[in-house]
């Protein structure tokens, strides 16, 4: 049988037993309460946590397998940390078969909730926010999944992260829907991970929407991921990120970003009005990463983007960057740089048609010239890009988190 453990009493009334209370809002003793209950859990345990808003000035951790943490709703069950003085995260949890669902966590000093080196995980319903607006002083993951195997993330919202609001970070076999990421540096990112879906979720007021990366010097390169399904609209917030970061360096204005991964399908999105580049293929260098060190079999190109069946509108009219300003003016005489933006880096013995194709309507690609310091940009004519690849197949998750 499972054990349900309450970390606030359920009030059961008996002839000859008195009523008790849940905690209150704020008791500073619940902080202990649950974090007790994390440490004594077991695995097949529940750790119910009631509607209220209770305070931590700790990071809560769990390192149990098969346990399950659920609030009353992401708005009715809210954990902040907005007088942290300790720990890292406001949430770590290193265990598989962990469900976590229906709370808010607010204002942590680090990462908001971070799961690491875990299988059969789910993050369903769940909030993290830093409740001041887009600061570099705020947390910087707000999910934060990383060597993760089946992985399932849905209904979740994520606001205010300094490098990215919803991160996937060196995992497999991943399912990310039906979320919503707003005023982080990245809306969504899916970094260095092999195999995952990307549906229904909506990125907003970013710096950018959703982003594909692989990035060097990490043990998993990423391949494998589709863009579908989701709407990534005004991500033109100012970028907010620690200079240093991969993020740091993202343009305001950002859509879908594709940097160095490779297989990556884009379809079936409503992308609009996001102010440098609705969608952006890049190298790593294209940014600043690409100056530094890189272990000798890192793969910088981007490879087998298929891009197809988007709807566009807007975007391009403003970019980010006196470069990318005086790259409109120079080619783009109808006041706005097409929907795709491409770095031309292509790898030796490639062609462009083995980096992008498109088959999207009368979308253009625009060819920046990276290599060459955007001394031949131009719009390219010459059908280089009119080519398909195999689509990818859907994202299973395996048992137990089968849908």
């Amino acid at each position: 049988m499972r054990v349900v453990i309450m970390l606030a009493a359920l009030g059961m009334l008996a002839a000859c037993a008195e009523k008790s209370e849940p905690p209150a809002a704020g008791d500073p003793s619940y902080q202990e309460t649950l974090m007790e209950q994390l440490i004594d859990a077991a695995p097949g345990d529940v750790i119910e946590i009631p509607e209220g808003r209770f305070s931590f000035d700790r990071s809560l951790s769990l390192t149990v397998d098969g346990v399950t943490i659920r609030g009353a709703g992401m708005d009715k069950t809210v954990l902040t940390f907005a007088g942290q003085i300790a720990g890292a995260e406001g949430v770590l949890v290193t265990a598989s078969d962990f469900t976590i669902e229906d709370l808010a966590i607010e204002d942590t000093r680090g990462d908001a909730l971070k799961i690491a080196e875990g299988k059969n995980i789910v993050i369903r319903r769940i909030r993290t926010e830093w409740t001041t607006g887009p600061k570099t002083e705020n947390g910087a993951y707000g999910i934060y999944p990383v060597q993760i195997e089946n992985l399932l993330m849905e209904d979740s919202v994520a606001i205010g992260a300094s490098d990215a609001g919803l991160y996937i970070g060196q995992s497999k076999n991943v399912v990310i829907r039906n979320n919503r990421a707003e005023y982080n540096v990245a809306g969504i990112e899916i970094e260095n991970t092999t195999g995952a879906d990307v549906y229904g979720n909506v990125a907003t007021n970013n710096t950018g929407g959703i982003l594909v990366f692989n990035m060097p010097n990490l043990k998993i390169p990423g391949a494998r991921t589709r863009v579908f399904d989701n709407a990534v609209y005004a991500n033109n917030t100012k970028n907010f990120g620690h200079k240093g970061t991969p993020v740091a360096s993202i343009p305001a204005g950002s859509g879908v970003v594709i940097n160095s991964n490779d297989q990556v399908e884009i379809f079936n999105n409503d992308i609009r009005d996001n102010k440098t580049a609705n969608i952006i293929v890049a190298s790593i260098f294209s940014s600043e990463l690409g100056e530094g060190d890189m272990q000798a079999d890192f793969d910088p190109y981007p490879e087998g983007i298929f891009i197809y069946d988007n709807a566009f509108e807007g975007g391009g009219d403003n970019p980010d960057g006196l470069d990318l300003q005086a790259l409109k003016i120079a080619i783009a005489g109808l006041g706005a740089l097409p929907d795709i933006l491409w770095d031309g880096y292509v790898a030796p013995g490639r062609t462009p048609s083995d980096v992008l194709c498109v088959q999207n309507g009368d979308a253009m690609v625009v060819n920046v010239d990276g290599p060459n310091g955007n001394a031949h940009a131009r719009i390219v004519s010459d059908g280089a890009h009119d080519c398909a690849f195999e689509k990818l197949p859907a994202i299973k998750l395996m048992e137990p988190l089968a849908e």
